[in-house]
């Protein structure tokens, strides 16, 4: 390989948000990676603080060209520029369509087990939140249609969230799924909010759909939420693209980010994702490949010591989600257990609501030698936990 991913990083007294840990912990929870960012991007943004003067930014074509030039080239997505808007996060994106969008009282359905923040989202501003709880048969999730069309069909629904790939499963949606999502959400008037942050990060040689490009219909209701950050490593340069293709849907959205003051870029955020979108293919294949060999370390591990535990099958993000039903009712005991014993931080599945209260999601966006040292600490952990029933 080119870049070195084995490298290991020391981010304990950086104020980093993952390393706020003990000193014998191991955080393996917060989708967060401990790779150093692909140099062409490093190189950007030194570039960029050289300068000295980190005054008000503007957004510039360099930065549109970027950003529908990478779906153009990497996802078969022929995106326009003036669909395109800048926004400070995923998150603050994600909170102020649900306020421009929808009203105080409307349902809003998501899809669970998923992120947590999306409840936040949706509750924290005075809407109601929708479970359309995914079909588990024990090796991998569905969409229960007919369920999702009842929710979809009460006249107080006005939002889907939707997380494609879907995180914490690790669920690349299938474009047929993604057409049927578009034409039962036109049938009732719902809009579609689309979480795409972790679209980058599929194994190698599977492809994500994007949601806006499944179908017109697909198209015509969409809100998607894209970024850098995730497959690149750079939550905390604060930067994410919104792409709304219908016209009318996209000054509402504009208008919401430019009212809750979440549509201006700080001094590093436009040079990082320009150098991202434009130099960073080969580091980002690397890193797939890389992530990819962690993931199946950690599955024949889990399969050889910890058989009592099952793995999800995955096609995307750096984030196991691993089925505890046969050790416990509530992954959260489990996971403050692991942590009291072994050091090792991990997120109990609880918070996803849905059927997470039997998993927990491991980050496994690390070198070799860290992600083997969480393994044994897993099993440790798991071994006394079940040696306590």
């Amino acid at each position: 390989m080119k870049y070195n991913f084995d490298e290991l990083t020391d981010r304990r007294n950086t104020n980093s948000l993952k390393w706020d840990v003990g000193e014998n912990e191991l955080p393996m929870w917060v989708a967060d990676m401990d790779f150093k960012t692909a140099p062409e991007i490093a190189d950007a943004v030194i570039a960029r603080a050289k300068s000295g003067i980190y005054g008000y930014q503007i957004v510039p074509d360099e930065w549109y060209k970027a950003v529908a030039g990478w779906w153009t080239r990497r996802h078969n997505f022929e995106v326009k520029e003036e669909w395109l808007c800048f926004c400070t996060g995923v998150i603050p994106a994600v909170t102020s369509a649900v306020k421009r969008i929808t009203n105080v009282g409307d349902n809003v359905v998501v899809q669970t087990p998923v992120y947590d923040i999306f409840f936040h989202s949706v509750e924290n501003t005075g809407r109601r939140v929708l479970e359309n709880k995914l079909s588990y048969d024990g090796e991998k999730y569905s969409i229960d249609f007919a369920d999702l069309e009842a929710k979809l069909s009460d006249p107080l629904t006005t939002m889907l969230v939707l997380c494609n790939p879907h995180n914490p499963a690790g669920k690349v949606w299938a474009r047929d799924e993604l057409v049927k999502i578009g034409a039962l959400c036109k049938r009732y008037g719902v809009t579609v909010l689309s979480d795409e942050i972790h679209c980058d990060l599929t194994e190698p040689n599977v492809e994500y759909t994007p949601f806006a490009s499944a179908s017109e219909e697909c198209k015509s209701i969409s809100v998607t939420c894209v970024a850098a950050s995730k497959a690149f490593n750079l939550a905390g340069l604060q930067s994410a693209a919104v792409i709304i293709p219908d016209e009318g849907l996209r000054n509402k959205i504009v208008r919401g980010l430019n009212s809750d003051e979440v549509a201006e870029p700080n001094a590093f955020a436009v040079a990082a994702t320009i150098a991202a979108f434009t130099k960073g293919g080969e580091w980002l294949d690397e890193l797939r490949e890389y992530i990819s060999e962690n993931r199946r370390t950690a599955a024949k591990f889990i399969e050889r010591d910890l058989p009592e535990l099952k793995l999800v099958g995955q096609d995307a993000t750096y984030l196991l989600w691993i089925d505890c039903s046969a050790v416990t009712y509530d992954a959260e005991k489990l996971c403050e257990y692991i942590r009291k014993k072994t050091g090792l931080f991990i997120t109990a599945g609880n918070q996803y609501r849905g059927n997470g209260h039997f998993f927990v999601r491991i980050n496994v966006a690390c070198p070799r030698v860290r992600l083997l040292d969480g393994l044994a600490r897993l099993k440790e952990g798991v071994n006394g936990f079940s040696g306590k029933k």
